[in-house]
């Protein structure tokens, strides 16, 4: 079958492709400080975060369920990492670094492994199991993640003045060396300026033109007006370690030389299990949230299996790992990127600067980057949900704000969605337990008819129970199931408790209009429960005392 170069980068229409390629050199830019930092988070050379930020960029780029999603290596798999590696120093005290990665790309290779076996088996369709509040409470917390992960480099430049960082905590001496504070206050004033710059073109320019990304404009305007005019200020070389380099070869190759023991699958099995759960629930929310912002639907299954493979890709070529990062995806949608070769570009413009472009992107003002990825913070908080406080549910407030605030404290992702699904869930199930209502009344007959409406299920069962009155009703009752439902093994059991209260009282009940998912549920019990009477207009099957 022939392809157009259009269908194969995931366009459904021609791209442009100056935005694409100019939007992909933008999100390069951008990578250079989060591989860096996420790295240095684990306590790992700052090639090995560039290395796993081009590697699962090229490859989810190519095999992924979202054009225009931007992977890379993220905060979220750093974490979890740093347990590893805590993990494996404590069982070998003597273990050398460069044996350590070993451990670390082996646990990569086997969470991308975990990964493919959920899109395989097509359960990412259980990503629409969150609820939109935990998605609000999880880009407000990812807003606020992002916006934090810039401070240190502006207050690195208070730390190491002790007369600025004196005076702005004001616990200054009766003497303050007025010199070191001046040339303390300029550094900090200029770092501030051209933070301030780059986010003031990045908001104003898209009112002038979109013809070029605005991000990509005010990188490269602050970058010439330092290196132009000689500002002094902090750039991409000054945070790295003595000793640290950004620059190297193309990713080598190596397979982890690791004993192949049920002791070291046991060691690394939770931890691979941990970071493919908190790389799949970080990337497929992305998804979403880039669904939303393309009016697009992405592949949640192939973007599973496709993670699976870049990690794995990753784990053989040096890398830490990583899953989708939804702030450099944000920079690349809003500038207009909406195909896979923005993707391609940013990871190969990454691996360029890395093998060949050390230097020059080593003298870039973090000023840049950092007022950059502020404007991704803001973009990034859903301030809309702020204004539906009044409007929501109580309980989705809460549910946000709680999300919000789990992955500000703790940013742990998984942890914070899972509890907001939970909470979310047991809302839900509380609002529906109090639904349960039942309309009674006598027919000519004299038999006592029990009209239910609502769903029975374990936290209806006790309003459930308390309609009825076996004492007082007549010989014979129906319950009407037209308007409810039998939904769990809670219901089938209040549904035995009952008959048995009314065979007591040798008195008849009958269950009636029972859907078929119901007769089925029931039928499916009846090894387990004794469950007395099935009856509707096409079963009628008498009480079993």
């Amino acid at each position: 079958m022939n392809y157009s170069f259009s269908q194969l980068i995931g366009a459904k229409e021609s791209p442009n492709y100056k935005t694409e390629i100019l939007s992909g050199l933008t999100v390069a830019l951008a990578l250079v400080p989060e591989a860096i930092a996420f790295a240095m988070i684990a306590g790992f050379s700052p090639l090995t975060g560039l290395y796993a930020a081009f590697v699962m960029g090229f490859v989810t780029s190519i095999l992924g369920g979202r054009p225009g999603m931007i992977s890379g290596a993220t905060g979220a798999v750093a974490v979890v990492l740093v347990g590893l590696v805590y993990e494996v120093k404590s069982l070998f005290p003597s273990i050398a670094n460069e044996e350590l990665l070993h451990y670390v790309f082996a646990t990569i290779i086997l969470a991308g492994m975990i990964q493919i076996g959920v899109g395989v088996l097509r359960l990412g369709k259980f990503i629409r199991l969150v609820p939109h509040s935990v998605m609000y409470g999880f880009v407000n917390g990812l807003g606020i993640i992002i916006f934090m992960a810039q401070l240190p480099s502006i207050t690195a430049i208070i730390d190491k003045n002790p007369a600025l960082s004196s005076f702005l905590s004001f616990t200054q001496a009766a003497v303050v060396d007025a010199p070191q504070l001046r040339a303390g206050a300029i550094e900090l004033g200029t770092m501030l300026a051209l933070v301030l710059l780059t986010m003031f073109i990045i908001w104003q320019l898209p009112k002038l033109t979109k013809a070029v990304p605005a991000s990509l404009v005010a990188v490269i305007t602050v970058s010439i007006l330092v290196i132009a005019f000689g500002i002094e200020t902090t750039t991409v070389a000054d945070t790295l370690k003595p000793g640290e380099t950004i620059s190297g070869s193309f990713p080598p190759f190596s397979i982890p030389s690791i004993p192949f023991t049920w002791q070291t699958l046991i060691t690394l099995l939770p931890y691979a299990a941990i970071i493919a759960g908190v790389g799949l629930i970080e990337s497929l929310l992305t998804l979403n949230i880039i669904d939303e912002v393309t009016e697009s639907r992405g592949n949640s299954n192939r973007e599973c299996i496709a993670q699976g493979v870049a990690n794995i890709t990753a784990g053989f070529f040096s890398g830490m790992g990583g899953c989708a990062m939804i702030g450099q995806s944000l920079i690349n949608t809003s500038a207009g990127a909406r195909t896979r070769l923005s993707g391609i570009v940013a990871s190969v413009m990454l691996l360029m600067f890395v093998m060949f472009g050390a230097s020059y992107i080593g003298k870039l003002p973090m000023a840049a980057l950092v007022g950059l990825m502020f404007m991704v913070a803001f973009t990034t908080f859903e301030w809309a949900s702020l204004r539906t406080f009044r409007t929501m549910p109580i309980s989705d407030v809460f549910v946000m704000v709680a999300v919000t605030l789990i992955i500000a404290f703790t940013h742990n992702l998984a942890i914070a969605v899972a509890a907001g699904v939970i909470f979310s869930a047991l809302a839900y199930a509380w609002e529906n337990a109090k639904r349960i209502r039942a309309r009674k009344y006598l027919d000519d007959q004299g038999v006592k008819h029990y009209e239910i409406y609502g769903p029975l299920f374990f936290a209806s069962v006790k309003t459930f129970a308390e309609k009825f009155d076996p004492m007082n009703d007549p010989k014979e009752v129906i319950i009407d199931f037209a308007e409810s439902r039998i939904v769990d093994m809670s219901a089938i059991s209040a549904l035995h408790v009952l008959t048995e209260r009314y065979s007591k009282q040798n008195k008849t009940i009958h269950l009636r209009h029972l859907s078929e998912d119901c007769r089925k549920l029931l039928a499916n019990a009846n090894t387990i429960i004794d469950v007395n009477v099935m009856e509707d207009p096409v079963y009628r099957m008498p009480l079993d005392s």
